[in-house]
């Protein structure tokens, strides 16, 4: 908080912006170089502060390991929904909330925002605020808990976190099924029309891949209805997709930069580079070059979507524009508010969230 403060003192010109590291998992993630930033190192923050199984809420310092909070979960039954990415052990609880990013089953079970019941963070001026509780129905004030999800740390340092947790379903099963890419995102809108307990789901080179989760009797009735082949152990599979260690996202060149395509799940089949496809049609994946990036950023946009540059290619041009669909927009004017209201000294990196100019 002292060096917050310090920095804040500062005039703009002579000091670097702060940039909130935790276990450094994502640190291909952001325009900029590292020697343009300060790194203020949030690990020592760790430790589970309390957490009530029956109430199904955990709080916890943003430092704490993921893999800590996913075993004190797992003793109890239970498990954090949304299913954030574990790029390695090093992964923090306040890394996959500040990031915001969601594995499989986020199109069923929710993002994490969703399940962010209190914070409290240092802003700019190296004042700790809190917002929310570690109650789920918390009426009290703005719901400013949930703008820390996706943040990237340009609103403040996120020191303490209470999180909704739910129990791990009774039962699961995996179907496989051979069908092209336009059949398989069709089959999944049909089926989202349906009572049916729909998990997750992923397309790549011809399968379609749909988890169904929740009741013994729901899942059983699911598979005889959609039939499919069953996979015995589906585990590995989707942790190794969770945790992005897939084969899938090993770059194909230094030349290709993978994109990231956030799309309505009704969107048609998007002409480009081979696309692996979750989030039942919401969220696209492609390895393309830079040509081949801004073409299929357009086509998203056209799809009423947005594309963005998820892992950048040794080309500047990727390196530079992470973010296509955000700039010069409204959009883009209100978070900009938002951040100077939290931190109106520009103490923060704020590179990571906002595209080049």
């Amino acid at each position: 908080m002292a060096r917050i403060e310090a920095l804040a003192a500062e005039p703009r010109e002579k000091r670097k912006p702060l940039r909130v590291l935790g276990g450094g998992t994502k640190a291909f993630w952001g325009g900029g170089d590292a020697s343009d930033v300060e790194l203020l190192h949030a690990a020592a923050l760790s430790g589970i502060t309390a957490y009530e199984p029956s109430e199904l809420v955990i709080t916890a310092w943003a430092g704490t390991p993921l893999a800590e909070i996913e075993a004190a979960l797992a003793e109890q039954g239970q498990s954090l929904a949304w299913e954030p990415p574990r790029f390695s052990a090093a992964c923090t609880l306040g890394g996959a909330v500040a990031s915001g990013m969601s594995g499989p089953a986020r199109a069923s079970a929710g993002a994490a925002r969703d399940f962010v019941l209190g914070v409290q963070i240092i802003n700019g001026k190296g004042k700790w605020l809190k917002f929310g509780g570690q109650v789920m129905k918390n009426v009290a004030g703005y719901d400013m808990s949930r703008l820390m999800c996706g943040s990237w740390g340009a609103l403040g340092v996120i020191g303490e976190l209470s999180l909704k947790v739910l129990p791990v379903a009774p039962a699961e099963a995996t179907l496989r099924f051979e069908m092209s890419q336009q059949a398989a995102l069709d089959a999944l809108n049909r089926w989202g029309g349906q009572p049916l307990p729909l998990n997750a789901s992923l397309w790549l080179n011809g399968v379609l891949h749909l988890r169904v989760r929740g009741a013994v009797a729901a899942v059983e009735a699911a598979y005889a209805k959609l039939g499919g082949e069953r996979i015995a152990d589906a585990a590995a599979f989707w942790q190794s997709w969770r945790d992005q260690a897939a084969a899938f996202f090993t770059p194909p060149s230094p030349e290709h930069a993978l994109m990231r395509l956030s799309l309505p799940q009704t969107a048609p089949e998007i002409p480009g580079p081979a696309q692996a496809i979750e989030w039942h049609g919401g969220q696209r994946w492609a390895w393309g070059l830079a040509t081949e990036a801004k073409a299929l950023a357009e086509r998203a946009s056209q799809a009423q979507g947005h594309a963005s540059i998820f892992i950048a290619s040794n080309d500047v041009e990727t390196k530079t524009e992470r973010q296509f669909g955000i700039k010069n927009t409204e959009n883009q004017a209100l978070q900009q508010r938002i951040q100077h209201q939290f931190d109106p000294h520009g103490v923060f990196d704020t590179s990571r969230l906002f595209p080049s100019p």
